[in-house]
């Protein structure tokens, strides 16, 4: 079959890839990748504080695209999530890997870290769709990419219509880090860690994440996010 925009879905022309020009050209994209501080940034780092005893480097944040459940665009991270568009999913990562690998705030990133699934959600999917997203930052990087320092020790329920306060105590205490000698050999050569996910909506999924791996890193290491949407 032809291949079609994955926003709009007219037909592709044999010069466009997954999303069609006119489509390309209205990407709500965030722009936050050289913003120290920005709505994703502070939303983040406002989490941290309340996880924080002391001081801790600020936590660098972005987005490819401003994401609305409601909008055309949230079909590039449900494709990915639900549809299994691994196309599209690696085209629009490689997007926002681009940002990303142009950014001062991003350069020093040693580690790349996807958010994990359940194993059981996992082996119903078959994929990780943040895992997709972050292979694509680290080959831009060119750092690694691990799924075996952090795992999701509990299944929790859908965040989708949770409020942000039930969100937190629904992923709270649901991440642990992997208790081997690859993963303490790996993040302890890690200087700033990013963690990636497909959506930024609350933060409370990777603030959960964070937290499972600052209890066991000196406070002077960094750890960023990465999303490909950001709801706000």
């Amino acid at each position: 079959l032809p291949a079609s925009c994955i926003v709009c879905g007219r037909i592709l022309t044999s010069h466009e890839k997954s999303i069609c020009l006119d489509c390309f050209s209205d990407l709500p994209r965030t722009l936050f990748s050289s913003r120290v501080h920005n709505p994703m940034a502070d939303r983040f780092n406002s989490l941290v504080q309340r996880d924080s005893e002391g001081y801790e480097p600020y936590s660098y944040a972005t987005a490819l695209f401003h994401y609305r459940p409601e909008s055309p665009y949230s079909a590039i991270t449900k494709g990915l999530k639900y549809k299994r568009d691994f196309p599209a999913g690696r085209f629009f990562s490689s997007l926002l890997a681009s940002e990303i690998a142009s950014s001062s705030l991003f350069r020093d990133v040693d580690l790349v870290i996807p958010v994990p699934l359940h194993w059981t959600r996992y082996w119903a999917r078959g994929y990780n769709q943040a895992a997709v997203i972050a292979k694509e930052i680290a080959l831009r990087l060119g750092v690694p990419m691990d799924r075996r320092i952090i795992c999701r020790s509990r299944r929790t329920g859908t965040q989708t219509r949770l409020g942000t306060e039930e969100k937190a105590l629904n992923v709270g205490g649901a991440f642990r880090l992997v208790r081997s000698g690859h993963c303490q050999s790996v993040i302890s050569d890690s200087r700033h860690i990013l963690l990636v996910d497909d959506v930024f909506t609350t933060g409370s999924t990777l603030a959960a994440c964070r937290l499972a791996l600052r209890n066991s890193l000196p406070t002077d290491r960094r750890i960023s996010v990465a999303t490909l949407g950001f709801v706000g």
